[in-house]
């Protein structure tokens, strides 16, 4: 079993800046993890906001592309998502995820708001 902790949602001004973090259970630097964030905002279906990996690199969803940074610290076995030149779009519940051998683990997510 993996474990995943979100931390560093919040309230932030349209425009503002804020910093995801995931610390996971395990390793995350091994060749097979992938991990990523997600995304739910009110009403709507889950999201792919953008993936990390040994094997494929960085990935995101066109909607973030520019705005924010997918990284991984291998030491500290954690994830970070940097947000910059949030909309208020952007509010959604933010979940990490990881992936290895066909399984998937998600987070317990943390709220990101941005205000107009």
């Amino acid at each position: 079993q993996v474990q995943l902790v979100e931390s560093g949602g919040g309230l932030v001004q349209a425009g503002g800046s804020l910093r995801l973090s995931c610390a996971a259970s395990r390793s995350i630097s091994s060749f097979s993890v992938i991990m990523g964030w997600y995304r739910q905002a009110p009403g709507k279906q889950r999201e792919l906001v953008a993936t990390i990996s040994s094997i494929a690199g960085t990935n995101y969803a066109d909607s973030v592309k520019g705005r924010f940074t997918i990284s991984r610290d291998g030491a500290k076995n954690t994830m970070y998502l940097q947000m910059n030149m949030l909309k208020p779009e952007d509010t959604a519940v933010y979940y990490c995820s990881l992936s290895l051998s066909a399984k998937n683990y998600w987070g317990q997510g943390t709220q990101v708001t941005v205000s107009s």
